[in-house]
Parts: structure tokens; sequence; C-alpha cells
């Protein structure tokens, strides 16, 4: 089974686009989503995808506290 890194990455590589990340390249978990060019709104939708891809629910104040993909990360596998 895929790794929660590589999952998100996929989703990741399917939904949003990072400012200077291509597709399939390693994800930094310490860069922020918001700083590197990623919209609240697509932030909101891309936390519902993987909300979805997990099995797991999130509500808009957890939206609100997560801003990297490492924090989503140890949030999912807390």
């Amino acid at each position: 089974m895929a790794s929660t890194e590589e999952r998100l990455r996929t989703l990741v590589d399917d939904n949003l686009e990072i400012g200077g990340r291509s597709a399939g390249e390693p994800l930094h978990m310490d860069a922020s989503l918001r700083d590197s060019g990623v919209s609240s709104v697509d932030f909101v939708a891309f936390v519902k995808l993987v909300a979805d891809e997990f099995g797991v629910a999130f509500n808009p104040e957890d939206c609100a506290k997560y801003n990297t993909v490492g924090e989503l990360i140890v949030a999912l596998e807390g």
C-alpha cells in the first residue's frame, strides 16, 4: 500500500498547482502551500479531497490550522 506521503503527492499532482513544482517531484513537507500559490479556496477543496481519500473528517477550523503537507501527514498518521 502507498504511504501517506505518496497518496498525498498523487492528490497534489492531480489537483493543485504549486509554484515551482512539477508533478511527480517530492513534496517539501515544511513549505507553505498558501505561500506556494495555492488559494484558500483551492486549499479547502484539497483538504476535502484528502478527507475523502483517507476516510477522515476535517471541519473548517482544521483547514485553517494546516498549512503544509507535513502538517497534514502528521494529522492523518496521528
